[in-house]
């Protein structure tokens, strides 16, 4: 089986437990208002590359990845799950650490019938996207031994403004995973204006305190280092004019997050 693959990064510090091998996947159906991977939403972009090419390149330097393993990243990876379950399959079959880096935006789509998915269907109705089925997520999580789920906004319509989606799916596949006893690292990046008010991130400390399989919580300060794509790809970036934010202030809101966690679990 093929993917469409954007990147491959061989020496990823962030993204995961250990040194990782990051495959990035083409396409998303998300539009973020700071992504500054904006080359990687095209579903018909990328490069074709099979399972056994991936696991090929990643077996040249596998002494690196010891304590690491392979993260699919993107993109969002699980617009294409039926290659990345196979992908994963691969790995976790020769002992190889796995690692989903998801905006969990696909859940909605493919499993989840209870919750608003309008968005997501217009969206796959002209793209070339797995098909849904009840099994897939399932089969998926079967060879994923960690979850980084990216929860970009705990308010809905906040969500929708930042994003293009509102966030049902995305809160609901949070709760899913968590039930399913899988391990989760929550990641937020936080954006003057857009995800640092302080009771939205009070919520988000309480609606994080519910979920009891997280294991790390990254919050990163927004930087500006995709900005030079936009311009190169003829596409208006939202945020111009918008300074980066510091690892300070990161760290505030981060303080006010886990605050709320603990309050609620107290």
């Amino acid at each position: 089986m093929v993917g469409k693959v954007h990147s491959i990064e061989t020496f990823g510090a962030v993204d995961g437990p250990g040194v990782r091998f990051v495959v990035f996947f083409q396409g998303c159906p998300m539009r973020c208002a700071y992504c500054h991977n904006p080359d990687t939403w095209d579903v018909n972009g990328g490069t074709e590359m099979s399972v056994d090419e991936i696991f090929e390149k990643f077996i040249r330097n596998k002494a690196f990845y010891e304590k690491g393993g392979i993260t699919a990243s993107g993109g969002e990876p699980m617009m294409q799950i039926d290659f990345l379950t196979e992908l994963f399959t691969k790995f976790h079959d020769a002992g190889i650490h796995t690692c989903l880096d998801t905006s969990g935006i696909m859940f909605q789509f493919y499993r989840d019938e209870s919750v608003d998915a309008s968005g997501i269907e217009d969206f796959v109705k002209t793209k070339n996207i797995d098909s849904p089925n009840d099994d897939k997520i399932d089969k998926l999580l079967a060879v994923t031994d960690l979850v980084m789920l990216d929860i970009k906004q705990i308010n809905r319509e906040k969500h929708k403004e930042l994003t293009g989606h509102f966030n049902d799916g995305i809160l609901a596949f949070a709760k899913y995973l968590s039930d399913k006893g899988k391990k989760l690292w929550i990641r937020f990046v936080c954006v003057p204006g857009l995800t640092g008010d302080e009771d939205d991130l009070k919520e988000y400390g309480k609606f994080l305190s519910g979920l009891k399989t997280i294991e790390a919580l990254d919050v990163l300060p927004y930087h500006t280092m995709g900005v030079k794509k936009y311009e190169a790809l003829g596409i208006p970036y939202r945020l111009t004019g918008l300074e980066a934010a510091t690892s300070e202030y990161a760290s505030d809101k981060k303080t006010i997050i886990l605050s709320a966690m603990k309050s609620e679990n107290t």
